[in-house]
């Protein structure tokens, strides 16, 4: 029998025969283990426990603490488990796909009935059901006929196609959970009763296209979602009901803050309340911007397809580009142009205009770039997903060894500008190569060592995305993590060797020659659209006061307070306070309540008590009590509560 030798995560090594799988393994070590044990991963691959291992190879056997694996197996098996309970309850209902997906899973039926919601309820019965079973779950490698015949018999006809469709290298795996079969990668579980019955839930019922064509056949899809836990399930539950509650595009209405419609999909129409968040937003970026060493430009709209070729887009990100055909005044053909979808190559254009030295370097531009990206309409999503959206983006070209400096420089930039918006934690990703790119190796060798070298200097804390840097070079990710709990990746940092060559970039250096600079692409907020978005719901459109589109409500209660209202209104305008008059024939009443649903932060009433004393009745938003001060007092006090971050004067 043919040794192998399998290394384990605390750097010992045992020798078994070629042939044994996880699970014998798990045995060998220690029956609580083998207990415990559902999965493995093998030189990084997830492996079932009854898969054999025929060479030496790197071992990891995984438990239900270990939250990706686990999780990733109890979804794959629910999506069984969910097909098993439709088929046994409606026989007549096949089956396509069911993949694992974020927090949970679905499974596409084809069924002559549509589910209904109160379908959910019986499969959810039928699904614990199955797993109370513990039925024994076992996979199989079959050849191509003998699994197309087993469909074909079984009248299985999507089944048939995906089979069709597996390369002839790619062995395929059939798995049971107990009498009930599904073709499968794996890995799974090894019995029905490992899956926690009360950590799932099933969601919703949509229709899909079979293989999102349209011109197939339309199938049911059913949403789940599951956790290792019942735990997990209702903080997971919670937090989209807390989502639900903070959805922008809800409270968006009910501030006025912009709206969409179908003769623009994925742009945005600004409302006065809206773009005075947005407007607040850019100031205090353009004054942060300046400061930190930059010099703003703008740069047009649309540009001739040669710039893009240039560049790269045209043949890497052409997908995502909208193209304009011109018929130019003389031109013999039509001249094919392209709204912008990023701002690099129009910078690079900006820096090679005139002659620039070492002595100029770092040279630091930004932009408040508007760029027009087409998304697939169902991808667009209030502000997070838009095709025209504006961006704080900005480049520095440097020379290689001020690439750490630059970096460090960005991430302190960076780290003020989310404490000032209310975000003082945040993870680091680095993204490295993606299979779609420009450059060689050797340049992109230098450019993730660069930038993770310099990342390090200021932290050891940086996870890996792999394959999701840019096409022309790596990229840190900045995340932030919202009050429910949500990650949402928003600044970044690229470090680019590919861009200067291609457009022919250069400075003169101090040997006197000429140098490709290097350029560093950079975004603190990324799409204003999209950080608007993400700001309204961390703070369930409550915003901080100096961002608030209206700050203050001057409310009369009875009508002979309407003078002093108007006087109140104006003083606290001239004090830098976005203040609005409230004198509708309306109890005070309603007009707390109304102002409140509206995100008003305070309402200050006016009654003649006030009148006569010079006062005004202070009612924050979300306090039950209110107090009474002298109107100058609160003027002043709200005045430098209206000063942005960046502005106000500390003792």
């Amino acid at each position: 029998m043919t040794q192998i030798s399998l290394s384990f995560p605390d750097g010992s090594v045992r020798e078994y025969n070629s042939g044994i799988t996880p699970s014998e393994v798990a045995k060998s070590i220690a029956k609580s283990l083998s207990k415990k044990a559902i999965s493995a991963t093998v030189n990084s691959q997830h492996w079932d426990l009854s898969w054999p291992i025929s060479e030496d190879a790197k071992i990891t056997l995984h438990t239900m603490k270990d939250d990706i694996q686990a999780n990733e197996l109890v979804r794959h098996d629910l999506a069984h488990i969910m097909a098993r309970a439709v088929q046994e309850i409606w026989p007549e209902t096949k089956v396509t796909i069911g993949p694992v997906i974020e927090n949970g899973w679905y499974y596409d039926f084809d069924r002559d009935d549509p589910f209904s919601p109160e379908d959910l309820g019986l499969i959810e019965t039928k699904m614990k059901s199955i797993i109370n079973a513990c039925d024994e779950v076992t996979t199989e490698v079959w050849d191509r006929s003998r699994a197309l015949d087993y469909y074909r018999q079984t009248n299985e006809p999507y089944k048939v196609e995906l089979v069709e469709a597996i390369p002839e290298s790619e062995p395929i795996r059939m798995y049971w959970h107990g009498t009930w079969q599904d073709l499968c990668r794996g890995p799974h579980l090894q019995h029905t009763g490992q899956v926690p019955a009360d950590a799932f839930k099933l969601m919703s019922i949509a229709g899909a296209f079979w293989r999102g064509d349209s011109n197939r056949a339309m199938l049911q899809r059913i949403y789940g979602v599951a956790f290792t836990s019942k735990d997990k399930l209702k903080a997971y539950l919670h937090m989209r009901d807390e989502a639900a509650k903070r959805d922008h595009r809800k409270i968006g209405r009910e501030m006025n803050l912009y709206h969409m419609q179908a003769e623009a999909p994925g742009q945005v129409f600004w409302h006065p309340n809206g773009w005075t968040i947005y407007t607040t937003l850019q100031d205090y970026m353009r004054r942060k911007q300046r400061a930190g060493g930059y010099v703003e430009v703008n740069t047009p709209q649309v540009v001739e397809r040669k710039l893009w070729e240039q560049s790269g887009h045209w043949e890497k990100y052409q997908e995502h580009m909208f193209i304009v055909e011109v018929e130019e005044e003389h031109a013999q053909e039509k001249a094919i142009n392209a709204l912008k979808p990023m701002n690099c190559p129009c910078h690079v254009e900006i820096f090679k205009h005139g002659l620039k030295s070492y002595r100029d370097l770092p040279f630091r531009i930004a932009e408040f770039g508007s760029c027009n990206r087409y998304e697939p309409s169902g991808a667009l999503h209030g502000l997070m997903r838009v095709r025209g959206f504006t961006q704080d983006d900005a480049h520095i070209f440097v020379t290689e060894d001020q690439i750490e400096q630059e970096c460090v420089r960005f991430i302190e930039f960076l780290t003020d500008v989310y404490n000032d918006l209310g975000f003082p934690t945040y993870t680091i990703r680095f993204a490295d190569r993606p299979d779609i790119r420009v450059g060689n190796d050797d340049t992109w060798d230098r450019a993730e060592k660069a930038l993770l070298d310099a990342t390090k200097k200021i932290t050891d804390n940086v996870e890996l995305n792999q394959g999701d840097g840019a096409f022309y070079g790596p990229k840190l990710e900045f995340v932030l993590t919202d009050a429910i709990g949500r990650d949402w990746q928003c600044g970044t940092f690229q470090v680019d060797f590919v861009l200067p060559e291609r457009l022919d970039a250069s400075y003169i250096g101090a040997d006197g020659a000429r140098h490709r600079p290097i350029m560093l692409h950079r975004a603190a907020l990324g799409s204003f659209e999209r950080f608007i978005g993400i700001l309204i719901e961390e703070h369930a459109g409550k915003l901080p006061f100096w961002l608030a589109p209206i700050q203050v409500v001057v409310a009369s209660i009875i009508s002979d307070t309407i003078d002093y209202v108007h006087e109140t209104v104006e003083q606290l305008r001239r004090a830098g306070v976005r203040a609005e008059a409230d004198i509708r024939n309306e109890k005070i009443n309603f007009k707390v309540r109304e102002h409140s649903v509206n995100k008003v932060p305070i309402i200050l009433a006016i009654g003649m008590r006030e009148v006569k004393d010079q006062t005004v009745t202070i009612r924050r938003l979300g306090a039950k009590q209110t107090r009474i001060q002298d109107r100058e007092t609160v003027t002043r006090e709200l005045s430098q509560e209206a000063t942005p971050p960046d502005l106000c004067t500390h003792p």
